[in-house]
Parts: C-alpha cells; structure tokens; sequence
C-alpha cells in the first residue's frame, strides 16, 4: 500500500528516485500513466495488470468506458527502477503533469502520485477544507 508524501527532485535527465517506502513494491517493474487532476500516476506492475483486468470488461459499447481507457492506455509507460532506484519520467507524462524540477509524491493507496509541488500545494489547499467537511455519503459506510 502507498502512503504519505515525499518530495523527490527531478533530475536533468527527467528521472527521480522512488521514495524508500516504495521500492520493495516498484522493484519488479511500474507502470506510470497519465493521472486524473494533472498528476502522474505510478502503479505497481501487478496492480496495473489488474486494473487492466477490470477496465477491460467495460463494454466496447460504452463511449464513455472507450474515452477512458485510450486516454489512460496511451499514456501508459512500464518503467523499471536502476540500482539506485531512479525511474525516469517519460517526457510525454512530464509534460501532461507540468513537472518542473520540484516534485511531490503522494500515496494514494493502490498507486503513488507525482506532482508538480506547485500545483499540489494548490490542489491541497483548495481541498482541505473540502475534505474537512466530508459526510460519510461521499464514501458509504467510511465513518
């Protein structure tokens, strides 16, 4: 499972090194894909095949499922770690997130998350009062 927040710098060559918590679970190979809200998102390789696995029995006839799995399919990229546990960030995913050389890595449970630390200081700051606020409808049976 992913957790906490981390701030790893990008590195000239567009690579970063995976927070310690994480490289025992990214050790065998990651899949990085375009994540919703302008982040990256970083999946374990068994994760993401099941991911996959539950995507795909959206019908084909779905224009919304269709919509959906091109956008977060062609984005995909598997990476594996170096022996000094940097992965690189292919410029296409660099891009659609607006990474700059400051980042923010953030556990989200099933995946981590990259951000630009500017842009997720502002996601956070316009969503704490949000999240303080939740009722329990949001995520039934949660509290």
């Amino acid at each position: 499972m992913f957790l906490g927040t981390y701030a790893p710098r990008l590195d000239e060559k567009g690579r970063i090194i995976l927070p310690a918590k994480y490289r025992d679970e990214l050790a065998g190979g990651l899949v990085m894909t375009r994540g919703q809200e302008r982040c990256v998102y970083v999946f374990s390789q068994r994760e993401f095949e099941d991911l996959h696995g539950r995507i795909r029995q959206a019908p084909v006839s779905n224009k919304q499922a269709r919509d959906y799995l091109r956008l977060f399919l062609s984005g995909a990229s598997d990476e594996v770690p170096d022996k000094q546990h940097r992965v690189t960030i292919p410029a296409n995913l660099r891009e659609y997130a607006g990474l700059g050389r400051d980042l923010t890595v953030i556990g989200a449970g099933n995946r981590a998350e990259i951000w630009d630390t500017a842009a997720w200081n502002t996601y956070y700051s316009e969503q704490e009062e949000h999240f303080s606020e939740t009722t329990e409808e949001v995520i039934p049976g949660l509290f």
